[in-house]
């Protein structure tokens, strides 16, 4: 998974969210991209700038919202073309990320479903019952 960091306000708030989407035993550790040409990019600029042949079906934005914020929500934006939401956004806390990236890397859910769960201030913190 590629975690790309587009606010460079706090250095240890950064280290506490990499640590965060790094302590998971199932699944393999996120690569960051810490370049500051992408400070303060929107979704649509860093989509634009996305490495040609990138193949994760999602990607991982670590922005102002997510350093500001204790829960430490990361924006999760869909690459997958095929069902035409390609760009579609919601948050995840780092507890529920690996759950997310298993699932979507097996085909065993689709983006949407973790989307549209989401709470209404459009953090997803799990499925509720």
């Amino acid at each position: 998974m590629l975690v790309i960091r587009t606010d460079f306000s706090d250095q240890r708030a950064w280290e506490a969210v990499r640590a965060a989407l790094g302590s998971s035993d199932y699944m393999e550790p996120p690569h960051s991209k810490e370049d500051r040409s992408y400070e303060g990019l929107s979704v649509e600029d860093v989509l634009a700038r996305l490495p040609v042949g990138t193949r994760d079906p999602f990607i991982a934005v670590v922005d102002k919202t997510t350093i500001d914020s204790p829960e430490m929500p990361v924006m999760l934006v869909d690459l997958n073309e095929w069902r035409g939401q390609y760009g579609r956004t919601f948050r995840v806390v780092p507890r529920e990320l690996p759950s997310i990236e298993v699932n979507l890397s097996l085909a065993n859910m689709d983006f949407f479903e973790f989307a549209d769960s989401a709470d209404d201030d459009g953090v997803f913190r799990g499925f509720r019952d």
